[in-house]
């Protein structure tokens, strides 16, 4: 999850914002729509929130119907990913004949494509952004001949929205990768606590103003309004919640009262 090195299919020089390239997708090159099909995708909290709310779903009918849950490359906390059709061509449940039919809510991943971006963490936090192509072997893109560079392909996209809610979910991904459950692991109610408050946001508010939550913490009212109204906002007060939960750390802080 926007790691500190590219993926083993980057192949070429590292990217900075200035720096070129050519690609281009639409109905007339011929694998149009093959990488919506057999697709092996993460979503990010953020994706969760853009495409239940394009299908006027609550977060967990949103669960339910179109994502899978499985542990990949971090045992200690599942990764939610996209669910394909059961049909042969495994086809995503969005691919329409015309193309995407949540386009402007797409995941990240789908919108990023071909840049794949890693941010590198200093030891005194500072963080390093960089870039690279990806090139799936399927993909004709490659051979169009439309130029970009790294800022106006992110531009066109509009992947800074995107990077800026995923590059905290960044630091909530690493907290779960240090196994903060202990021998309670997968199993952990503390770790379901975490999921429903990243990825189960309807849930999560209902947990929040449903229960004696705001009289445990202590939220500046401008925030209980800020987090009764926006899905992001909710979202980051969930991670704030997870870092005071599993680290005790971040800007929440607990009210003295039981």
């Amino acid at each position: 999850m926007l790691p500190a090195h590219l993926p083993d299919h980057h192949h070429g020089r590292i990217l900075g914002p200035s720096d070129a390239f050519d690609f281009d997708c639409h109905p007339g090159v011929s694998c149009f729509t093959r990488c919506c099909r057999n697709a092996d995708m993460y979503l990010y909290p953020y994706d969760v929130v853009r495409m239940k709310r394009a299908l006027g779903l609550s977060s967990g009918k949103f669960l339910e119907r179109h994502t899978v849950v499985a542990v990949r490359d971090n045992p200690y906390f599942p990764h939610v990913m996209l669910k394909m059709s059961e049909a042969k061509d495994r086809a995503c449940g969005f691919l329409s004949a015309k193309g995407c039919a949540i386009y402007p809510d797409r995941p990240y991943s789908c919108r990023a494509y071909p840049l794949e971006r890693a941010v590198a963490r200093r030891s005194g936090g500072e963080r390093t952004t960089y870039y690279g192509i990806a090139r799936h072997a399927h993909c004709q893109g490659h051979r169009e001949s439309r130029a970009w560079t790294v800022a106006t392909w992110a531009a066109d996209q509009q992947l800074a929205e995107f990077d800026a809610f995923n590059d905290q979910w960044v630091e909530i991904d690493s907290i779960f990768r240090a196994n903060p459950w202990g021998a309670g692991g997968l199993q952990s109610p503390a770790m379901r606590m975490a999921f429903m408050a990243c990825y189960d946001l309807d849930k999560f508010r209902q947990f929040v103003f449903g229960s004696s939550f705001l009289k445990r913490f202590s939220v500046p009212e401008q925030r209980i309004q800020a987090i009764r109204a926006a899905d992001e906002d909710l979202m980051l007060f969930g991670f704030d919640w997870v870092r005071l939960m599993l680290r005790n750390q971040g800007p929440l802080a607990g009210s003295g009262e039981t």
